[in-house]
């Protein structure tokens, strides 16, 4: 394992999606570390520090994404969240962090809708990155 890489922590129920999603972000030359729950995540969290968190929303809840993205943001304030889900296309509601209300309630840096592009989420992870 390289120590110099960056980890990524991934987290969604979908194995199909937290496979794929794992491979593209090992070939952007991250680590990865995934996780296929709220609950798993909140246990990896206890004793790492990811430098970026990708997080599904609904898990075992259907705000898990906002439930972790909060306890990872209250432990670790200084690591970005992205949250990834297909909550609008499952439900017609929609989300976002474009104001400072909606950032406060839902601890995200980003939020993205699933089936974003491999390179645009390279391109999001190394913005919030500052790489």
């Amino acid at each position: 394992m390289d120590k110099n890489k960056k980890t990524i922590l991934l987290v969604d129920d979908d194995e199909d999606y937290l496979f794929q999603t794992r491979l593209n972000i090992e070939q952007f030359g991250f680590r990865v570390v995934t996780a296929e729950s709220q609950a798993e995540a909140e246990k990896l969290l206890e004793t790492l520090k990811p430098d970026l968190a990708v997080l599904d929303l609904m898990m075992e809840k259907d705000d898990s994404g906002f439930i972790l993205a909060y306890k990872l943001k209250r432990r670790y304030p200084d690591v970005p969240v992205i949250i990834a889900t297909a909550v609008s296309a499952e439900t017609g509601m929609s989300f976002g962090v474009s104001s400072e209300d909606e950032r406060k309630w839902i601890r995200a840096d980003l939020y993205i809708e699933k089936g974003v592009r491999a390179d645009q989420l390279h391109r999001e992870i190394l913005k919030l990155l500052k790489m």
